[in-house]
């Protein structure tokens, strides 16, 4: 799930299995669990001086640790650098949050979802909305919808393709029972059926052994194939899946958090201000080393 970077592959293993998530448990909104804010006492409830947090004067952020590129970068949540850092201090900046009034606090991921009182006030690592995970925890609206990520071994013909036509007569493979699996058959369409199997491994093998041209795997477990499993592969490139319920990451909460509707208002403004899609194609696109195939 990491492309080559300063990434450390003992932990990189923890944002894979975050990210990667059968098609049969994702879910594209947050709604049934918390509703967008609203106008009149809704909206002075989103006034900095009215939130209720968990430091008062801060707004306490939580992360795993080692922060991996390309979400932190260099291991350091609070630099604003990264994905997910740029994203978590736009939303702060919505809700009136100044970059000293953002603290951050180490959340190992599997504990960031567990059911209880949370030590923040929002956690943003990767993680996927599921129905699952919604019943000890709240999520906000999606800020990040996962795409498929393009792996082949570096100097193969298809690792120069700079478009999905060009992956047409590509062997492809890819794990059953994934969104990767629906998005090869509806989006790439190749000539020849991928190659399926069971697990995501015996598909790296086979890519490995050059029994296959490529593997499409959701984007942030390429960046991990191609820093901690597979030696002399490139990500070939990103696509959006565009059938079936895509998978999202949503900013975390603890369960009946009156934070929600406030995040999910200053996600809205980003969203329709288009700064989110800037920090997404600057952070995921251009310094990730994983262009747009179309």
């Amino acid at each position: 799930m990491r492309r080559p970077s300063l990434l450390l592959a003992s932990g990189a293993l923890v944002l894979a299995a975050a990210a990667c998530a059968p098609a049969d448990d994702t879910s594209t909104t947050a709604s049934a669990v918390a509703s967008p804010a609203g106008s009149g006492a809704a909206a002075d409830a989103c006034a900095k001086e009215s939130l209720k947090l968990t430091t008062p004067g801060k707004l306490t952020i939580g992360t795993d640790k080692p922060a991996y590129e390309p979400w932190f970068k260099d291991d350091n949540p609070s630099s604003g650098q990264g994905f997910e850092s740029a994203v978590a201090y736009a939303v702060a900046g919505k809700m009136g949050f100044t970059k000293d009034e953002v603290a951050w606090a180490v959340v190992p991921f599997d504990s960031s979802f567990a059911p209880g009182p949370k030590q923040f006030d929002f956690d943003v690592n990767q993680i996927s909305i599921t129905p699952s995970r919604a019943k000890a925890v709240d999520f906000s609206q999606g800020y990040y919808t996962v795409k498929q990520g393009v792996v082949a071994l570096d100097g193969t013909k298809f690792a120069s393709a700079t478009s999905l036509a060009e992956l047409k007569d590509a062997k492809i493979g890819v794990q059953a029972g994934t969104t990767a699996l629906e998005a090869v058959r509806s989006v790439i369409q190749p000539a020849k059926d991928p190659s399926v199997f069971n697990q995501q491994v015996d598909a790296v093998n086979a890519l490995k052994n050059k029994q296959i041209d490529a593997i499409v795997v959701d984007l942030p477990t390429a960046f991990y194939v191609t820093a901690a499993q597979v030696e002399g592969s490139k990500i070939v490139g990103q696509f959006a899946a565009n059938s079936g319920q895509p998978e999202e990451f949503g900013l975390l909460f603890q369960k009946g958090s009156p934070l929600v509707s406030c995040v999910d208002k200053a996600l809205g403004e980003l969203k329709s201000s288009g700064e989110l899609a800037q920090i997404e194609s600057q952070w995921l696109t251009a310094a990730a080393g994983a262009p747009e195939l179309k």
